[in-house]
């Protein structure tokens, strides 16, 4: 199934974005190279959010290279997906579109990560914070 906007998903897929801890960003990275990495988010007025938050990261000093790929080509893929070994059970939901690149904290945006991730509520991300706007999403599932 095809749709433009999440609330025309169908229930289960928007619970499976609503529910599921990780969802996988897909990117170009600074050699137009395809990069896939965990993130949390969260469904924020109808736009998915992610935050750069306090856990370690590799970036000493510099901008995260998601961030930096990101500001300079903004098309992504953000994936939620549920596997199980009972087949029947499997499901995916992805949402296609540009994400910008915000410096400032995103108090709509923060309240739902911290709504969803109890670690955010004693240490809220700082950001930046990624805001994609879904042009077009995508979802499947093993059993109607």
């Amino acid at each position: 199934m095809t749709a433009a906007r999440i609330d025309e998903l169908p229930g289960w897929a928007r619970e499976l974005i609503e529910r599921h801890p990780i969802a996988h960003l897909g990117l170009l990275d600074s050699d137009d190279r395809p990069r896939v990495m965990p993130v949390t988010f969260a469904l924020c007025e109808g736009d998915l959010w992610s935050a750069v938050d306090h856990k370690p990261k590799r970036a000493e000093g510099r901008e995260l290279a998601r961030v930096r790929w990101l500001r300079r080509n903004a098309a992504a893929a953000l994936t939620v997906d549920r596997y199980s070994d009972d087949w029947e059970r499997l499901a995916w939901v992805q949402a296609l579109g540009a994400v910008q690149v915000l410096d400032e904290p995103q108090p709509a945006a923060l309240a739902a990560l911290r709504a969803k991730y109890p670690q955010y509520r004693d240490r809220p991300p700082q950001g930046p914070f990624l805001r994609l706007t879904p042009d077009r999403i995508l979802c499947w599932r093993a059993a109607d």
